[in-house]
Formats: structure tokens, sequence, C-alpha cells
């Protein structure tokens, strides 16, 4: 069979399977298991292709087919225009998150400042890796439960050249965090688990594959975003920010010593996160 032929039939089985983005999931596989750009999909769609490669194809196709999330086959995703490995020992990074960064880069705008950052949780360190790589003269502090999920972070950090300026930290939340050796931090940033407990077996398939305490608190998604407006404030600068995603479960109450700088909402105007300013 010609490769069109074959990406018609793969994009049709994913499409059967209830996969959101048939053709293209079947486009960027065929890509993968042929080392193929897009553009050689399109002038060689009238090529036979290797069994080879038909046989990696299929197996690709098979993962998908059964709802195994894009990013863990191709072992890759994007992430402000940069690479990064994932494993299901993370989560997936999303261009939501990225509404993080913009909310650093508008606050300090100065990238050769010398500014502490921390990321709470960080999984694959996107959040973290791309703020040390649009800073090359700040440091930043990734902390995350899993240490296999900080292994995947550091991995990483020096494959994108950011490892000398990072310090990785295996710990629940903040107790992670050395006095005397951390911040004060410029501001910190989390994403952390909030989705609730009753959301969890609405939402698709794929996210079966990832990490469940990366996503849930179990309760009301509210858990650690709570501890985080209420123990951050003490790792940070008399003016640094907190800046936090979250999704249906709302914002927790703030401490007094915290000030609501802004809620970040998506183009639909859903909620998508905050940031919060030191008193």
């Amino acid at each position: 069979m010609t490769v069109r032929d074959i990406l018609h039939l793969a994009a049709t089985r994913l499409a059967n399977a209830g996969c959101d983005t048939p053709r293209l999931d079947a486009e960027l596989l065929l890509m993968h298991a042929w080392h193929a750009s897009r553009t050689e999909l399109f002038t060689r769609a009238y090529e036979p292709l290797a069994s080879d490669i038909q046989d990696t194809f299929e197996q690709l196709i098979s993962r998908r087919a059964r709802r195994e999330p894009l990013a863990y086959i191709t072992g890759e995703r994007e992430f402000w225009s940069r690479p990064f490995r994932v494993t299901p020992d993370v989560l997936i990074p999303r261009p939501e998150t990225e509404h993080m960064i913009e909310a650093v880069l508008s606050r300090f705008p100065d990238r050769h400042g010398h500014y502490r950052f921390c990321d709470i949780g960080t999984g694959s360190g996107c959040i973290a890796i791309t703020l040390a790589a649009e800073y090359p003269h700040a440091s930043v502090v990734a902390t995350d439960i899993s240490a296999s999920a900080l292994n995947v972070a550091r991995d990483n950090a020096e494959r994108l050249g950011t490892a000398a300026r990072m310090s990785f930290r295996c710990a629940d939340m903040l107790m992670a965090l050395h006095r005397g050796e951390d911040g004060p931090f410029d501001a910190i940033l989390s994403n952390p688990p909030y989705v609730t407990a009753a959301e969890m077996d609405g939402l698709e398939p794929e996210l079966d594959a990832e990490p469940r305490h990366a996503l849930t608190d179990e309760h009301d998604g509210l858990t650690f975003l709570t501890t985080i407006v209420n123990e951050a404030p003490a790792w940070l600068t008399e003016t640094g920010y907190i800046m936090v995603e979250t999704g249906p479960c709302g914002l927790p109450s703030l401490p007094p010593v915290l000030t609501l700088d802004e809620e970040v909402r998506d183009l639909a105007g859903h909620l998508r996160g905050a940031v919060y300013q030191r008193n």
C-alpha cells in the first residue's frame, strides 16, 4: 500500500476508536515511525511504504487506538517551543499551562535579571526548565514527591542546557525546600493536582494513563492549592509572587499576607489560574 492509503486506513481506525484528531495522530505517528518530516508525507504520498516501517507504524497505531496518549507513544511533547521528554511517570505538558510562563514574563521583563524561581510539583520540568531557559541568569528549584518524575525533569534539564542553574528536591510540596539554601524566591509556581474526585470518572480515557496522584487530590481539588497559598508566602521575597494553575474547583481562600493580582482565564472565560502577590 502507498503512504496515502496507509494513512487513510490508520486515521479511520483511530476515528472509530474515538480519538479526537485521528488524521493528525496518524500523520505524527507515521512521521515518528518513518523518521520523516510532514513534507515527506505529502511528497511521497503515492510511494509504497517499506514493510518494516509498516510493522512499526501498525504497533504505534494499535497503542493509540487503545487510547494511549500520543506523547507517551512518541516519548515527547512540545512546551513553549521546546521538546520535553515525557514518560508515564509525569503529566503530559499542556498548552494551557503556558499561561504560567506568560505571567512570569509580564512581571519580570528583564530577561537578564538574577531571579530565584521555584516550581512545586515539577513533573517533566516544563515550567521550571522553561523559566531557566528564558532567564539565563536565574536559579530555579524544582520539587516533586516522585523520584521518577524528578529523573525525567533532570534529563530534560540536561538536554535543554539548564541543569547547571537548577536544583531538584524530592519531597512533598514545600517540605522539599531547605532553609538557608533555598529562596527567598521572586516567584513560586505550581500546576498542582486540582481535579476533584468526582470529576475523575468523566475525563477522557487518555488521562487513565497519566499519574493519578498528579491529577487529583481525591477530594475537592483545593487541597494542594490551599497548602500553597498558606505556606508558600514564607518562602517569598517581600513583593514576591505565587502563580498557580486551577480548574473547575476554583481557588482557595486567601491568607491576609497575599493579594490576588490576577485571575487567569482562557478565551472561553473559564478560570485557568491565578497570580498572587505578597503584601
